[in-house]
């Protein structure tokens, strides 16, 4: 297949899921819902400074609308019976995948886009890197996107069950990757911890972009991240060719 066949398939695979999948009630509830009354919990009644943690709400913002949508197009088009009409189609299993993370990763920038200009704008913040700032962005988002895909290629049919596992795998990840205690207060196994997960890094790195402390450097963050999400692509091809068939 010649690169602009590929990409256009790509980009209606992406359409389709847009359509769909933008207007179900899981993506907002796990996408929008739970990290905003997460930070109302976190923050409301407690004296602390906002903007220094802003970078890391702004990043769990990014990871859970990013990663909101992939876990449910593979489980919810077989329960629909239209999992097989789109393996039927002249398109490969790695267009259907990168499709699916070009709809996650759409609507991760896009809410995360309006949530970090708002938050920059209300709350008087500086941007001393803004290339490094739109990089993480468009990183952040296509690496959690991924995430979400490989979560959705379990390959079961039941959208409840795969969204009861992506919360099982994101919610831990926000309390270990520095969200709400920065790197530098961690000592120990939470440390060592911490530097396994990918959101780790976006949070360093929109630090670094703030002008708020980081501890490790902008570009191993950017590096880890590409390595992450390459590690989710592959292993979504995998589990997906694997369970092409379970559950239909």
């Amino acid at each position: 297949m010649s690169h602009k066949p590929f990409l256009r398939a790509i980009f209606v695979v992406g359409r389709k899921d847009m359509r769909i999948y933008y207007r179900k009630a899981p993506v907002y509830i796990f996408g929008l819902l739970l990290p905003t009354f997460l930070f109302f919990a976190f923050f409301v009644g407690r004296q602390l400074d906002i903007p220094k943690y802003f970078p890391g709400f702004l990043a769990m913002s990014l990871f859970f609308t990013s990663s909101s949508v992939g876990p449910i197009i593979v489980p919810w088009e077989k329960q629909a019976g239209t999992f097989e009409r789109l393996l039927s189609l002249p398109v490969s299993v790695t267009t259907i995948i990168l499709g699916d993370m070009l709809a996650g990763a759409l609507f991760g920038l896009i809410i995360s886009t309006f949530i970090g200009v708002l938050g920059i704008v209300l709350l008087g913040l500086s941007v001393t890197n803004v290339l490094l700032l739109a990089v993480l962005f468009v990183l952040g988002n296509a690496c959690f996107a991924a995430m979400g895909e490989l979560i959705s290629s379990t390959g079961g049919r039941t959208p409840s069950n795969v969204m009861m596992l992506s919360a099982l795998v994101r919610f831990p990840l926000i309390f270990i990757s520095g969200v709400f205690v920065s790197l530098s207060e961690m000592s120990g196994p939470g440390i060592i911890v911490a530097y396994l997960s990918p959101l780790t890094y976006l949070v360093d790195g929109l630090n670094a972009s703030m002008g708020q402390s980081s501890v490790i450097p902008w570009a191993v963050d950017i590096l880890v991240l590409v390595l992450f999400m390459t590690i989710f692509t592959f292993g979504t091809r995998k589990l997906l060719q694997r369970n092409l068939m379970k559950g239909m």
